[in-house]
């Protein structure tokens, strides 16, 4: 969006080497960050809205505005959904590994789709397996990277959103970004002339458009995580099949473990929740109690 002639806004879409490359709609600049951002603690991030400064040789990032969230690891800003990818085979799908993901993302208030990956792999019923896991809680797709497959099954929900992808490693992550950099990204604006520079083969962060709309963070992060600092008390909160039923109890501050008349372990023993995603719940909770003592 341009503001005025020497102000301009728009987000940043990749940032390499101290430089941080805004597309305002018209062109992307190449910027520098004001000094007072370092002062502040405070540093730029691709996806940040930010304001510019163009009146110089050289733009400079003068405003970032407000972020719905921010992640270190990668140094991301305002993801808007996150595309949980696993494999079906070649590795086997670490369940304990994608509902760690999935809790992140139910804390951070950021949706998640299930990608599960490498379909030719697999049998129908590891399919199907999946599908029972899963498929009442989260959207599940399946494809095949490596040859481009079952991207147009993925490609309605990138659309209008700025989608980061997330996986352990060896899952096709990275198969999957390079298949819709290939066949559906389109060019996200021309280089300004007057700050062209020689392209960096370093891997970094960027967000690249799709054709269809909506946008996707390319980047190297996003591979683990930890379980976030959720308390017991709210994990509960972070599986959706559970929360259904939070409050039907007979005890209030019922943390559905071994405590009787508990409404979620008569749900998952008669098949209301899915008996694994119980079980990660369960495991969950030792692990958040564990961490507390450790603590002390």
């Amino acid at each position: 969006m341009i503001m005025s002639e020497n102000i301009r806004q728009g987000m940043i879409v990749k940032a390499l080497s101290g430089f941080y490359y805004v597309d305002d709609g018209n062109e992307v600049l190449e910027c520098r960050a004001r000094g007072v951002f370092k002062k502040r603690g405070l540093s730029p991030l691709v996806g940040d809205l930010v304001d510019v400064d163009a009146s110089g040789d050289t733009p400079v990032v003068t405003k970032v505005h407000d972020r719905t969230n921010r992640f270190d690891r990668p140094p991301v800003a305002n993801v808007e959904q996150f595309i949980v990818v696993s494999a079906l085979k070649e590795p086997d799908p670490n369940f304990a590994v994608i509902d760690k993901f999935l809790v992140n993302a139910e804390f951070n208030d950021v949706p998640a789709i299930l990608c599960f990956n490498k379909r030719d792999l697999a049998s129908e019923g590891e399919i199907e397996a999946v599908k029972a896991i899963y498929g009442d809680t989260y959207p599940i797709v399946f494809t095949e990277a490596r040859n481009a497959k079952g991207m147009e099954e993925l490609l309605p929900y990138l659309k209008g959103r700025r989608s980061a992808l997330i996986g352990p490693s060896g899952a096709g992550k990275s198969s999957t970004i390079n298949a819709l950099r290939n066949e559906y990204s389109a060019e996200i604006g021309d280089i300004s002339e007057k700050n062209r520079r020689g392209k960096n083969t370093t891997r970094h962060v960027e967000l690249f458009r799709l054709k269809e709309g909506g946008s996707v963070y390319d980047t190297p992060g996003f591979t683990s995580f930890d379980l976030p600092e959720v308390q017991e008390d709210d994990l509960q909160f972070m599986y959706p099949e559970i929360r259904r039923f939070v409050g039907m109890c007979r005890f209030n501050g019922c943390r559905h473990m071994s405590e009787p008349d508990c409404a979620v372990r008569e749900a998952a023993e008669n098949g209301e929740i899915n008996e694994r995603r119980y079980s990660s719940y369960r495991d969950r909770i030792e692990e958040i109690r564990e961490r507390e003592k450790n603590r002390y």
